[in-house]
């Protein structure tokens, strides 16, 4: 496991941002993978739902292999959020208050892991962590009508 790499595509979405929100994550590792998605709630923007999105997967990612083995794991992280990716890779700075501490958050994560790589992707390669958040999302809108 030294040498592999598990990738991690995100999604977040906000309904109305702030509004409803989702998020997605798929891990891809070898020949495996696994889908994932969780319903947030309501009055989140989707800045933010972005940001929970990478929290959620990197969280999850440590769960299901465990503190030992996520300290040789490399991960690559595909976002199609932009904003984030590049203030994840400091190219821009952290100006929203409740986008710092969801960066913190992602920060301190990072560190349980040999090693962590943020990319933007363009949306239409996003498509299956689009359709968990959309799925999160679905399922609460489903119930309120």
């Amino acid at each position: 496991m030294e040498n592999d790499i598990l990738s991690i595509f995100t999604d977040g979405g906000s309904r109305g941002s702030p509004g409803i929100a989702g998020v997605g994550a798929v891990l891809k590792f070898k020949n495996e993978t696994k889908k994932y998605s969780q319903f947030l709630g309501d009055n989140i923007t989707n800045n933010e739902a972005e940001y929970r999105a990478l929290i959620f997967a990197l969280k999850k990612t440590k769960q299901l292999i465990g503190k030992t083995k996520s300290k040789r794991l490399a991960l690559k992280c595909y976002a199609d959020s932009e904003l984030m990716v590049k203030q994840l890779n400091h190219e821009y700075k952290l100006s929203n208050e409740n986008i710092q501490k969801l960066f913190i958050q992602i920060w301190n994560l990072m560190l349980d892991f040999k090693s962590v790589e943020v990319v933007h992707i363009p949306r239409k390669k996003n498509k299956e962590a689009d359709e968990m958040a959309n799925e999160a999302m679905d399922q609460v809108s489903n119930k309120l009508f």
